[in-house]
């Protein structure tokens, strides 16, 4: 068996594997050996059926798959010995008038191939790393939803500033019926919660759907009407009054403390607030890396230039998947993942070039923390080792699982190089900030 490559040009190259009769006789003989042993025809004993016969029912059959097989083997072979980094499958260059009536067979296959490029993680950039901070508004939000929530729930007959009410929304033509409850500051336009304002039980207010909220997807929630029908949803419901609530602020005192983070945790409001923000501020944190990872990844696929063999790719693309594509739904399909096909090259070449591996170790270790976290949030707070190994254990002896844990340790070892090496302007912001940064709106 010969096979050579010719290099098309830097992205592109044509395998060609020849394939001569020695290098195959042996085996398809070998397998119609196998089939005459066991073949059942009628008028021969079985074992006794002439190889001619053979030959004749299953020998091209036979010889196709033996060819296929060397084909593969010592293509795959090939590709590994001459550590060609290649992008998709090689493809077959179809023939179409060729001849399996020969005893010698030339067979083609296109490759793609990766480009050779760099990447500059210290390049000038306008990224910024942000630091969430709890300010002091959230804070006293936060407390007030606390007693809010642990607080008694106080009967009324007339609405007033401050109250919730519960009722049922309604339109007859859209099939609108849903019993909700809500608090008169989410609607969008005070105007809106005015109108509820001396209300009682049995009464009826009558709005418009178009900029009740400020977001048309809490449609969704409170009118019950799927995602297709909420935008530009503008008609009129009407909104029965069944139910009438305050909120009695729970007393900010030791009970209610140790209630929230058991005996003597916390003694104070002030303490209380700096818990608060300590727990947000590490929500927060997370909330920020994953910005930055998302901010340096979309840098790099804009800022690491090279080519890609497009062409051999939409080819590919083509006759990869289950259903074979036809052209125009393969450049669909390549312009939707290119930036995805781009990253996954700029990440493989900066996890070899900074000895990003994931050992054993690495991932035991994140799969224990990960757990023990878990059993916190249900008050297992010292969990023994030997509780959390087996449960580790267990985890990791599914392996989709590993794989899920591989790649958030993977993200994470990413993340920290970015933080290291990527030099971005560091800011502190509000949480309400944060969100305004992550649409764009500051």
């Amino acid at each position: 068996m010969n096979i050579t490559r010719n290099n098309v040009d830097a992205l592109n190259a044509v395998v060609t594997v020849e394939v001569s009769k020695a290098d195959y006789a042996e085996k398809v003989q070998k397998v119609l050996a196998d089939y005459r042993k066991n073949a059942s025809i009628p008028g021969f004993r079985k074992g006794a059926v002439p190889m001619s016969l053979i030959q004749k029912q299953y020998g091209k059959a036979v010889l196709l798959d033996e060819v296929n097989k060397l084909l593969q083997d010592n293509l795959n072979k090939y590709l590994v010995e001459e550590k060609l980094d290649i992008l998709g499958n090689p493809l077959p260059k179809v023939t179409e008038d060729f001849n399996w009536d020969v005893e010698d067979y030339k067979f083609e296959f296109e490759l793609g191939l990766a480009p050779e490029f760099t990447v500059d993680l210290t390049a000038k950039n306008d990224l910024v790393k942000y630091t969430i901070v709890a300010d002091d508004k959230m804070l006293n939000d936060q407390v007030a939803r606390i007693q809010k929530q642990y607080g008694k729930l106080i009967a009324k007959d007339v609405v007033e500033e401050g109250n919730d009410v519960s009722g049922v929304f309604a339109n007859e033509e859209k099939a609108i019926n849903n019993r909700t409850t809500l608090s008169l500051d989410v609607f969008a336009d005070k105007k809106t919660a005015k109108a509820f304002i001396g209300k009682k039980v049995g009464d009826v207010v009558t709005l418009k759907t178009k900029g009740l909220f400020d977001d048309d997807h809490k449609l969704m929630d409170y009118l019950a009407v799927g995602h297709d029908d909420v935008h530009g949803l503008d008609i009129e419901v009407t909104f029965t009054i069944d139910e009438v609530t305050t909120h009695e602020p729970a007393v900010l005192d030791q009970e209610l403390f140790d209630k929230l983070f058991g005996p003597k945790v916390v003694t104070s409001v002030d303490e209380l607030k700096a818990k608060i923000k300590e727990d947000a501020e590490k929500q927060f944190a997370q909330q920020a890396d994953q910005k930055f990872l998302n901010d340096v990844t979309e840098f790099l696929i804009a800022n690491t230039k090279f080519d890609l063999p497009a062409e051999f790719l939409k080819k590919w693309i083509q006759s990869a998947g289950e259903n074979p594509l036809s052209a125009e739904e393969a450049e669909v399909e390549f312009t939707k993942s290119e930036n995805g096909l781009r990253y996954q090259l700029i990440e493989g070449k900066i996890i070899t070039e900074n000895g990003l591996q994931i050992t054993f170790e690495d991932l035991k270790a994140y799969t224990s923390e990960l757990i023990k976290k878990q059993m916190a949030q249900f008050g297992q707070m010292d969990p023994s080792d030997e509780d959390v190994q087996g449960i580790v254990a267990r985890v990791m002896s599914n392996q989709d699982e590993v794989r899920r844990l591989s790649e958030q340790v993977m993200n994470e070892k990413m993340l920290n190089l970015y933080k290291e090496k990527v030099k971005a302007k560091s800011k502190e912001v509000s949480y309400d900030d944060f969100i305004k940064a992550m649409y764009g709106e500051i």
